[in-house]
């Protein structure tokens, strides 16, 4: 279809009144206006076609699909290949429970609990996660992060020997189940999105400098303050030099650099890839044979750690539950972040997809029932996870492997864990955390985004410095402003033609490209809200006299006659911007400036349609491509630089029919050379350019 517009015989266009009389045909795309009746029902009937596809989808599921909402194992269950998939998974599971079982006492310790708390911990958990879990490969239990947490806020409301400690450890991991599970089935997980990777990144690496130096006291031999801030820790540490001991440090930091040698080898070395996991158990057992040898009494041990399962039992201390939920909170992020994170790379990886809320669900309920039996906050593992995927687990069923081997170590082997230096379970999380100290993610931040790089900068400084809650918070709220600040100043772009084409783009990105004398075509590259319009109207105005005419063409005018805006990238429009907008024609009205609007998308159109937007402009003023409203407004300006001849209606009559055909050909021929770019420009070809102009 074609609608042929020509010159207009007077200049008064900015009302839309007048339409052109005389010259060659402009062939454009019609725009589909929506009528004002399916525009005003349109919202409620999507709203409505959305909650009928859900209600057939669920009259449609099978008991077997609602036995897979429910219960995740069964579709692993379903699926087994047990002469494939038995022997890897057995494997895998004694390979992570033997990292499990030393590292969860490592991790309590760090925590201010005793270590039984996270032999616990990394019991019940793992076979509750094997049954609600969605991922295959995810091994939860203690982790670094976390236990910082639980240490960092428990410490500061009771001392860590009172047994009120333990009992709000096993309450604060209730809460946080609790608040895991609200998110998965309110499918609320996506909040968490507004914290960038680079405020992850940065809390991570301070969080780990943090822990390391906090398990300092156990190399040194002497006690340090219990703090989550740099500068008290590192105070603390050269006033007590005075009591600092040999043989602790020399028996740490020989299984630290075991620990690390066996790492860097079962990471670059397929063949010694069993290296990575067995280096936990590598520290104990040494640690262990050395004091029953040489029973060094400066060397300071486990101790006594009761044997036997967990039994049941219910959280206390509720009443401390209001002071918890911040710290709850922030344990549930580090889950999302994480361990669903984690979770959704392995499944990639494994060739199967998993929902995230419903994996946030599986973590939620593992920690509740974890709070039952007496565990503290657990989540995903990435060193466990990444040794089980390395290892080969295909299914939950390594999980349960690891945690009937915890189960085994609770009922047999806690008379031995007697003899385990503190410095060897110090040493072991050194070595884990120092992992999370991502110095490359800073170099990288730096050669690619500086925004991002100061981002991290300011996270990491004042999680090191001002503490663990200060330090999230900041970062946080440093994130959102930057989301907010490029929000509401959005990316604006001046288009020019690309020549020999009908394609319009940045003139900044393509210096080639052409602008036309008496037009500014600009493209808005965001949504349009309140918090932008005003940003968006200065621009506009800015263009509007900022005109850079050394890559003009066209007729030679004075001023700005038509702004065009592209508003193919405009996703949604709000009612502040639509009276903006209204405002914005009223003065260019004034000024006998026409606003002409190309590629909106439907629902932007509906929502100007609605507001009588598309009215107060014009629907002639309505395209669908930025040429076509190029060619139809330099017409107009055109005609205020030439007055067009009148057309001898005489001569046109005195043509044969076969001679009219012709000419008809002719000139639809070169408005389609001309709108498919297979010609050079010839200024007879572009709309209305004079060969001086050109």
């Amino acid at each position: 279809m074609e609608i042929t517009y020509a010159s207009p015989s007077s200049t008064d266009f900015a009302d839309g009144s007048s339409m052109p009389t005389s010259t060659r045909p402009v062939r454009i795309i019609p725009l589909q206006h929506p009528s004002t009746t399916s525009s005003s029902s349109s919202a409620s009937s999507s709203t409505w076609a959305a909650l009928s596809r859900w209600k057939s989808k669920v009259q449609s599921m099978t008991w077997v699909e609602w036995l897979e909402v429910f219960l995740p194992c069964t579709r692993w269950i379903r699926t087994y290949k047990w002469r494939e998939y038995l022997q890897v998974d057995l494997m895998a599971g004694i390979t992570v429970g033997v990292m499990l079982v030393p590292q969860s006492m490592s991790y309590a310790k760090l925590a201010g609990l005793e270590p039984i708390y996270g032999l616990y911990s990394g019991f019940v958990p793992l076979f509750v996660y094997a049954i609600f879990g969605s991922s295959r490969q995810l091994a939860v239990g203690p982790v670094a992060l976390v236990s910082l947490l639980v240490s960092n806020v428990l410490s500061g409301i009771v001392d860590s020997s009172d047994e009120l400690y333990t009992e709000l450890a096993i309450l604060l991991a209730f809460m946080v189940g609790v608040m895991e599970c609200l998110l998965g089935l309110f499918r609320l997980g996506w909040i968490i999105r507004f914290i960038s990777h680079s405020v992850i990144s940065g809390f991570t690496t301070a969080s780990a400098i943090v822990i390391a130096l906090s398990q300092a006291k156990y190399f040194l031999g002497y006690s340090i303050v219990r703090s989550s801030k740099i500068v008290p820790l590192i105070k603390s540490i050269i006033s007590g030099a005075d009591g600092f001991s040999w043989p602790p440090f020399v028996m740490g930091s020989i299984i630290l650099a075991i620990l690390l040698i066996m790492k860097h080898l079962g990471k670059t070395r397929k063949s010694l890839r069993f290296l990575r996991a067995a280096g936990p158990l590598t520290a104990v057992l040494s640690g262990t044979i050395f004091v029953k040898i040489f029973n060094p009494s400066s060397i300071s041990l486990v101790g006594d750690i009761p044997q036997g399962l967990p039994s049941f039992s219910i959280p206390r201390a509720f009443g401390y539950a209001t002071s918890l939920i911040p710290t709850a909170l922030l344990i549930t992020g580090v889950a999302i972040l994480e361990s669903v994170g984690i979770a959704k790379a392995l499944a990639a990886k494994n060739g199967y997809e998993l929902d995230s809320n419903q994996e946030l669900f599986g973590l939620g309920v593992a920690n509740i029932f974890g709070s039952f039996f007496s565990a503290y906050p657990t989540t995903g593992s990435f060193s466990r996870s990444a040794v089980n995927h390395e290892s080969g687990a295909k299914s939950g069923l390594s999980g349960i492997v690891m945690g009937v081997l915890m189960g085994c170590a609770l009922l047999f082997m806690t008379p031995l864990f007697e003899y385990i230096p503190q410095c060897a379970l110090a040493a072991i999380v050194i070595s884990a955390v120092i992992g999370l100290v991502d110095y490359e993610e800073a170099i990288f931040l730096w050669g690619v985004n500086k925004k991002d790089f100061l981002l991290w900068t300011i996270t990491s400084t004042t999680t090191l410095f001002l503490g663990i809650e200060i330090g999230v918070l900041v970062g946080v709220g440093v994130s959102l402003a930057f989301v907010i600040h490029e929000s509401a100043n959005p990316h604006i772009a001046v288009l020019g033609r690309l020549p020999g084409t009908t394609v319009y783009r940045n003139t900044q990105q393509y210096p080639e490209a052409y602008t036309y004398n008496g037009i500014v075509i600009v493209r808005i590259d965001a949504p349009i809200y309140f918090a932008n319009i005003s940003y968006i109207k200065d621009r506009l105005r800015e263009y509007e006299v900022e005109v850079d005419r050394s890559t003009s063409r066209g007729p030679e005018v004075e001023r700005i006659y038509f702004v065009i805006i592209e508003m193919a990238p405009v996703t949604y429009i709000d009612s502040s911007a639509v009276q903006a907008l209204k405002d914005l024609h009223q003065e260019y009205k004034l000024r006998d400036i026409q606003i002409a609007i190309s590629n909106l998308n439907r629902e932007v159109l509906m929502t100007l349609s609605r507001a009588g937007v598309v009215d107060l402009i014009g629907k002639e003023w309505y395209f669908v491509r930025v040429h076509d409203a190029v060619q139809v407004c330099l017409q107009h300006v055109q005609s205020l630089k030439e007055t067009p001849k009148a057309a001898d209606p005489l001569s046109e009559e005195r043509l044969s029919p076969f001679q009219r055909l012709i000419k008809q050909r002719a000139e639809d021929s070169s408005v389609a050379e001309l709108e498919s770019g297979s010609k050079d420009i010839d200024p007879q070809l572009e709309p209305l350019l004079s060969r001086k102009s050109s």
